[in-house]
């Protein structure tokens, strides 16, 4: 049995289809975890999300800020954006549309697992929090995403502030801030403070900022976190326990598996 990490696929199902084959896929036995944004600008996003969804219980995989923004514009909160048709009308048209939409609205914002001593997720997390941190406020999330706050959640979780953690926070402020952090971060202050202006590759933090993994921890140094989101750094952090997925599939690039067992690369 092996487990595999894949990396943002945004729409592009023929190209997991074959880095299936690549990595000689095992239905039966092997794993699959996905670090989230599973539709938008690929052609093939329902494909995508009902072949995952028949994994059952072979796969985990993250919520990333695509796929909220997809649950958002399915319950009429979020107005679809004008470059991106293409990322949700073909859900939102499937004949298993509902099916399709409850099943990801249902996936987790992180999950951890102990074997490995690793986290996914598909953004990022603030260098201050401990792991249980990270798993209790992944669970706040979670808990209002599967109740009847849902839909009034979609209609409060985007917008840019507040801008700085604090355990004062609450409310929508307060849900707002950590699926900023969940799904969107990229750099961030040792304080708590997010930027979310800059779209580059690691060299181009805005003046006080740094990538979120470069900032010292109170976290166990010997937890490794994967994530995606973040297709400018093309898999390269320069830091060994946060490991880059997203290696920009959708724009042209390669979609990327990892082997956790062995730490051994697939891309096509």
């Amino acid at each position: 049995m092996a487990t595999y990490v894949i990396g943002d696929i945004h729409g592009c199902y023929k190209q997991l289809q074959l880095l299936l084959k690549t990595i000689n896929f095992d239905t039966k036995h092997d794993i699959l975890w996905f670090t989230g944004d599973l539709i938008n600008g690929g052609p093939q996003p329902a494909e995508v999300i009902r072949f995952i969804k028949s994994l059952g219980d072979k796969h985990i995989c993250v919520l990333g800020n695509h796929d909220l923004v997809l649950l958002g514009v399915a319950a009429g909160k979020i107005t679809i954006p004008h470059d991106r048709d293409i990322g949700f009308e073909p859900v939102l048209e499937a004949p298993d549309r509902d099916e399709l939409l409850n099943w990801l609205r249902l996936r987790p914002m992180v999950h951890y697992d102990a074997n490995f001593n690793t986290l996914l997720v598909h953004a990022g997390v603030l260098p201050q929090w401990t792991l249980e941190e990270i798993q209790n406020y992944a669970q706040e999330i979670e808990t209002v995403l599967r109740n009847s706050q849902a839909n009034e959640l979609y209609g409060e979780m985007y917008g840019n502030l507040p801008d700085t953690w604090g355990t004062t926070l609450t409310g929508w402020e307060r849900l707002r801030f950590l699926i900023n952090c969940f799904t969107r971060m990229r750099f961030c202050t040792a304080n708590g403070k997010l930027e979310f202006m800059t779209k580059g590759d690691k060299h181009d933090a805005p003046q006080g900022f740094k990538p979120w993994f470069e900032i010292p921890t109170v976290r166990d140094s010997k937890l490794k976190i994967l994530f995606g989101h973040w297709a400018a750094l093309m898999g390269q952090t320069g830091v060994d326990n946060a490991i880059a997925l997203d290696t920009g599939c959708v724009w042209g690039h390669a979609l990327t598996a990892l082997r956790l067992d062995n730490s051994q690369y697939f891309s096509v």
